[in-house]
């Protein structure tokens, strides 16, 4: 297994972001209903992100909840809200002890007032922590994050604060969630599948990806720095030639 120690700190992705996939078939493996795998899934959170801080990275985001997921049942939607809104109660001191800043990116004016409220309240606690940036993404959709970019930029030319001629991708880039940001070097989602489910899209353009069969609740520390360790061994040219590449570094 993969330790710490094994992986060159001279050369850290500063941002990992995570899709957190599997918690309803880990559940169904163990025959109980799908907001048990959500519930370990929590233990599964908690492990990685005091990995990620013990490593060093600057920043860690985690996928927690798509916009798409407000279609699914409302019995398990009801019970992910609940559990977000302990958790976040609960991890409030985690992160404090660990002088770990929260964040939150998607439209979070979809979540309930309470997880709203308690989420707010985390943010401001620890944002004077400076150990690492925990992002979450909650009601995201990286689709509808870019469009509204669009229509803000849209509504600045019309106002007359921004002449069309001067937009460019830093103009986009500015006005995503993720403007204060660094886009994520590595980008990995468990559970097996090989897709990236409308999460970052303007901001993976450049990242490695990383697939692991490992189902969430299972996923820990060492299967982080097991695929940091993978990610270290690729070799990114941002569309250059590995000459180019091997020139630069020299």
């Amino acid at each position: 297994m993969t330790q710490h120690t094994d992986i060159n700190k001279d050369t850290l992705p500063k941002h990992v972001a995570i899709i957190m996939d599997g918690n309803g078939r880990w559940a169904k493996k163990q025959s109980k209903i799908r907001i048990f795998g959500h519930k370990v899934g929590v233990k599964a959170v908690r492990d990685t992100v005091e990995g990620a801080a013990e490593l060093g990275l600057e920043y860690l985001t985690l996928y927690a909840f798509s916009s798409e997921n407000w279609n699914r049942p409302k019995k398990e939607i009801d019970a992910l809200m609940e559990l977000l809104v302990n958790t976040i109660l609960d991890e409030t001191k985690t992160l404090m002890d660990n002088n770990i800043r929260l964040q939150a990116i998607g439209n979070l004016e979809d979540l309930p007032e309470k997880c709203l409220q308690n989420l707010n309240s985390t943010i401001e606690k620890t944002a004077n922590n400076s150990r690492m940036t925990l992002v979450l993404a909650l009601s995201y959709s990286s689709k509808k994050e870019v469009a509204q970019a669009v229509k803000s930029i849209v509504k600045k030319v019309q106002e007359g604060e921004l002449k069309s001629e001067d937009i460019n991708e830093d103009t986009i880039q500015n006005h995503l969630f993720t403007h204060n940001i660094p886009d994520p070097e590595l980008l990995i989602r468990t559970s097996g599948e090989q897709r990236i489910s409308n999460f970052l899209l303007w901001q993976i353009a450049y990242s490695e990806l990383y697939f692991t069969k490992i189902l969430w609740p299972d996923f820990r520390r060492e299967n982080l720095f097991e695929a940091i360790t993978n990610y270290q061994k690729r070799e990114r040219r941002f569309g250059k030639t590995s000459e180019q590449i091997e020139k630069e570094n020299a």
